[in-house]
């Protein structure tokens, strides 16, 4: 009979293997659910081990072929010894003694229960050592025996009256204590982070990380500036608009409808505008929306700045031509959903009509759930690489989005915007006040 044990993530899928390797004939013969173990076990799923058996058909043995193979194996049988051999000599009564009071000193200051194995140990060690004595040196093997009996009376009451507890254990309850607090501490970090919006995917991620470290001699501290660190490590450096190379700097902003483009195009203008003092003009390829050119216009109108409307790749490119004196060129692009075949195509042969280097930014709110943002970033992938500006972070009191999607789709987060007004509510993204938001902060 051959009896093997499957595992897998459910009692179905065990069974499953069992049999695939077994035969359908195979018996189950115990199912039993295996519990995780490590740091994180309670954020781990259980999985299940089955024990099936299935009977084997006797093979003949050959008497004549065993035989054989009996007589071959001796004869490969090296008899030499590995090492050479020596006898110790006999031990003198006067090391025996030596050994006997080095023994009593060493082991009586060992602790309790690290130390009984070594206490026991030197016992016998003497004990066997006493009876190398010669036989008519009775007198010394008494004194011998009685020296036995004195140590061991003595290690008897440190073991009944726990003396032996010296500072060794105390530190390891210390650290045991501290090893718990830790735990405590690791498993609300972790909650914190899934309460802040952090896909469970990456805050594994993040804890896995955390493990690899030493964090059961570290404090609390230490701990929380370790994840701290990882974290920032993750978002990277951001940057804005950099004005470095070929002007103007033709930047397209992509996005869903209703996250506050046109808006945060404007925002963007203004703070180059007047605090860099750069020279700035708009286009706007947004001609699905009937107030959308209105409303940049309305923008255009109270900062200076010349806007241009376009119906087409080949308009966009004059457009550009006539406005090269600029430092940067603001591309306002329509919304669309991102389940709209039609007006993704339209807005990538817009951007890759462009025969000069330009950058794309994706606009996204904040507010949007998780599992959409991970579609949108795909759809606009297929655009275009681009940087992301979140929206919105003044409608949400989560913000685990910005950091999920940053890690899904490795592009740097460039600005965020936290309200209306234009251009107050727009800074370049910091990723130090953002984590410290995630980790519960403020």
């Amino acid at each position: 009979m051959t009896i093997k044990k499957f595992q897998g993530k459910t009692q179905e899928e065990a069974i499953a293997k069992a049999k695939a390797e077994l035969g359908e004939n195979a018996v189950i013969m115990n199912v039993k659910e295996v519990k995780p173990r490590g740091l994180f076990q309670s954020f781990k799923k259980s999985s299940f081990e089955v024990t099936a058996a299935t009977e084997e058909k006797e093979k003949h043995v050959d008497s004549g072929v065993a035989l054989k193979n009996l007589q071959k194996m001796h004869e490969t049988i090296n008899m030499a010894a590995d090492e050479p051999i020596q006898i110790p000599p006999p031990v003198s009564p006067q090391t025996v003694q030596q050994q006997s009071a080095a023994a009593q000193t060493s082991t009586v200051q060992q602790t309790v229960d690290p130390g009984r194995a070594a206490e026991q140990s030197a016992i016998e060690f003497l004990k066997r050592n006493a009876g190398l004595l010669k036989k008519d040196d009775a007198d010394e093997r008494e004194r011998i025996e009685e020296k036995l009996e004195n140590l061991q009376s003595i290690l008897e009451k440190q073991l009944a009256s726990g003396a032996g507890r010296d500072s060794g254990e105390r530190e390891f309850a210390k650290a045991d204590s501290k090893k718990k607090e830790n735990l405590a501490f690791i498993k609300v970090l972790y909650e914190t982070l899934i309460n802040n919006g952090v896909n469970e995917k990456y805050v594994n991620q993040i804890m896995d990380e955390l493990e690899k470290v030493n964090w059961n001699g570290n404090s609390v501290d230490q701990i929380l500036s370790n994840v701290y660190q990882k974290m920032i490590l993750k978002f990277g450096q951001p940057r804005g608009i950099d004005f470095a190379g070929r002007r103007p700097k033709i930047i397209f902003f992509v996005g869903p409808t209703g996250v506050g483009k046109t808006t945060t195009v404007a925002k963007i203008a203004s703070k180059l505008k007047v605090e860099q003092g750069r020279r700035i003009a708009f286009l706007t390829a947004d001609t699905y929306r009937i107030a959308a050119a209105e409303q940049l216009r309305t923008y255009a109108n109270i900062l200076d700045i010349p806007l241009t409307i376009i119906y087409s790749a080949g308009e966009l490119n004059q457009g550009i031509e006539q406005l090269e004196d600029y430092d940067a060129i603001l591309v306002d692009t329509a919304g669309f959903s991102h389940k709209s075949p039609n007006q993704k195509e339209d807005v990538k042969s817009l951007i890759q009509s462009v025969e000069v280097p330009c950058e794309v930014y994706l606009v996204l709110s904040a507010t949007t759930k998780y599992k959409d943002l991970v579609e949108i970033s795909d759809v606009y992938k297929e655009i275009s690489d681009y940087k992301i500006i979140f929206t919105k972070l003044d409608e949400t009191t989560t913000y685990g989005n910005i950091l999920n999607i940053k890690m899904y789709s490795g592009a740097e987060v460039s600005y965020i915007t936290n309200g209306q007004n234009v251009p107050d509510d727009l800074e370049i993204f910091n990723s130090q006040k953002m984590v410290k938001r995630l980790l519960g902060g403020s």
